[in-house]
């Protein structure tokens, strides 16, 4: 049987629930978004009509409404009371947002029970539409990157496995063959979405320096790197406050971010250091690794993976769980990962091999007092426990 992701379940019921609100499936590229909808359209009993914005005209403004009429019509004509109408890639029509709740709204006054579904991209969606325009109308389920969990009940992963090919799923036939695997990566995954779901979608003025930072920053994952430096490894001319707010993009796509460094000043957490930070390994891997035997048995190399994987785990759970990510350092002190959530902090330091631990976490619990100092790895939660955790069980 085709393996099914814990959404299904969810996804299911709200289906066959009452009419209420617009249902949205957010989340990156290559997680299953598509895959999940038709494993519930197979399941549901309910009539439904799927269509597709990926590859139509993206001024195309008017077609959300003629789609939209057309399955007003079929229901009319088969006499349908109820029905069901999903929307893949939805945010590639511009004002999508504003169209679809103007039908929404006209369904609700003439009492029609066409349930909807949209499908897109993660937090660009959010930020181009569902928060203004369709505000009160819509819940989100988040379907982020594949867990350790899912690729071994998936594909038999185990856990290194997991650490450095990461979590995409259309991947895994591939990973005996790294320079496949690899092209597989950049060309089926990472350039559609530079392309179409970064560039497309937001103002970008050097798209080729975008593309810069997203390799550097890879390359960098679980390091620090200032972008004033990060500008003198780049080709294309630009600024900080242009790289930044790239990231910030990259960010919003559940590709890749610069995670802050912890202080009780706002101000100097917007100015420190940004330490990269990939949302899926598969991405340090494919622009870093040099094969797994290799990378495997180097264990100064295969601590960054390690450390780089905790921050994908928790960089997937941050927004299910409503917390803050963030890193320490103070001259040679520092923490890998710092966790806020509504005032309570969470320090956690990865220890893998034979990595000794720094006086970092001591020093950051001097200061800051957390309610949780963790060890994550050697002598602290083992690493196959912490990937299989809930990270809410921590507070």
């Amino acid at each position: 049987m085709e393996y099914r992701r814990q959404h299904f379940a969810e996804v299911l019921e709200r289906m066959n629930e009452p009419r209420r609100f617009i249902q949205v499936l957010a989340g990156p590229r290559q997680v299953g978004k598509s895959t999940l909808m038709d494993q519930v359209l197979a399941e549901c009993q309910l009539p439904h009509y799927l269509y597709n914005a990926d590859g139509i005209d993206e001024n195309d403004t008017d077609w959300i409404r003629r789609i939209w009429d057309s399955v007003r019509a079929q229901m009319d004509i088969k006499q349908q009371k109820e029905a069901v109408l999903i929307i893949d890639e939805v945010h590639k029509i511009k004002h999508w947002s504003e169209i679809v709740k103007r039908e929404w709204d006209a369904d609700t006054r003439t009492h029609r029970q066409l349930k909807v579904f949209l499908l897109g991209s993660s937090r660009l969606m959010l930020r181009k539409g569902l928060k203004e325009s369709l505000a009160g109308r819509f819940e989100l389920i988040r379907l982020g990157h594949w867990t350790l969990r899912e690729m071994e009940d998936a594909f038999g992963w185990t856990l290194d496995e997991w650490v450095y090919y990461g979590g995409y799923p259309g991947s895994a036939p591939l990973i005996k063959d790294m320079r496949r695997w690899r092209n597989y990566v950049k060309e089926s995954l990472v350039t559609p979405a530079i392309d179409k779901d970064v560039i497309l979608t937001s103002n970008i003025y050097k798209p080729a320096l975008m593309k810069q930072l997203f390799v550097l920053g890879c390359s960098y994952s679980a390091e620090l790197l200032s972008l004033t430096k990060a500008l003198g490894q780049l080709q294309d001319a630009g600024n900080v406050t242009t790289l930044s707010s790239y990231l910030d993009i990259l960010d919003q796509c559940n590709l890749l971010t610069g995670l802050q460094k912890y202080a009780n000043d706002t101000a100097r957490r917007y100015q420190s250091v940004p330490k990269f930070q990939v949302y899926n390994n598969a991405l340090l891997t494919a622009y870093k690794g040099r094969g797994f035997d290799k990378d495997r048995i180097d264990t100064q190399v295969w601590g960054r993976w390690v450390e780089s994987a905790v921050g994908t785990y928790l960089l997937g759970e941050a927004e299910e769980v409503g917390y803050k990510l963030y890193y320490w350092r103070e001259r040679s002190d520092e923490v890998d990962y710092v966790i806020v959530r509504q005032g309570e902090v969470i320090a956690l330091e990865v220890k893998s091999g034979r990595r000794g631990m720094n006086s970092g976490l001591p020093k950051f619990c001097d200061n800051y007092h957390p309610k949780r100092s963790l060890v994550i790895g050697t002598d602290g939660i083992p690493f196959d426990d912490f990937f299989r955790m809930n990270i809410e069980d921590l507070f």
